[in-house]
């Protein structure tokens, strides 16, 4: 029997779906480092090339537009790097989730110029990789709780999966270009 192959799938995961790595290394943590330190840059490059309407286009049929992810980017970031200050401060603190789909339908994430939020990580990123490049082996064990997972997430584990937020949103916005024709 044939897997069947949903191209709807492949626009909202461009990259694929997110893998808890089976194994940490120095070569994993500064693959999701360099992510984190790229973005910005990446993101300023990319969305440098469109205009207003372009800005506006979503990423896939029902999905974000161009300037919603780059808010979500902000929004998703700072509350990571929030996360890693409780983690590193707190005795596994339970993390608060938020609505992301509530938070890019507010009129900040639906109006303001998405250099806004470009800047917005610039900061978060430089501190952020600043304080994780800081980090040995016991603290990448950290952990922290969110009601959404069912176990315990170290440090090591949050920084594969931002790592991997980046270049996932990062790609929907190339993606779209392309397909469209505008890069």
């Amino acid at each position: 029997m044939t897997e069947s192959h949903d191209p709807m799938e492949d626009l909202r995961f461009p990259i694929g779906k997110f893998k808890v790595p089976e194994k940490y290394t120095p070569a994993s943590r500064e693959g999701a480092l360099d992510a984190l330190r790229n973005l910005p840059n990446q993101l300023q490059d990319a969305i440098s090339q469109l205009d207003a309407t372009q800005w506006d286009t979503p990423y896939r049929p029902e999905g974000w537009t161009v300037r919603q992810v780059v808010h979500h980017l902000a929004d998703s970031h700072m509350n990571s790097f929030i996360r890693f200050k409780w983690a590193l401060s707190e005795d596994k603190p339970m993390i608060k989730p938020y609505d992301q789909a509530a938070w890019v339908e507010m009129n900040d994430a639906r109006d303001l110029n998405p250099n806004i939020s470009i800047d917005i990580l610039r900061g978060v990123h430089a501190r952020l990789v600043h304080l994780i490049e800081g980090f040995g082996e016991e603290e990448f064990a950290v952990t922290l709780g969110h009601p959404e997972w069912d176990r315990a997430l170290s440090l090591d584990f949050m920084l594969a999966l931002y790592g991997w937020h980046s270049r996932h949103h990062l790609r929907h916005i190339t993606a779209l270009m392309e397909r469209e024709g505008w890069a």
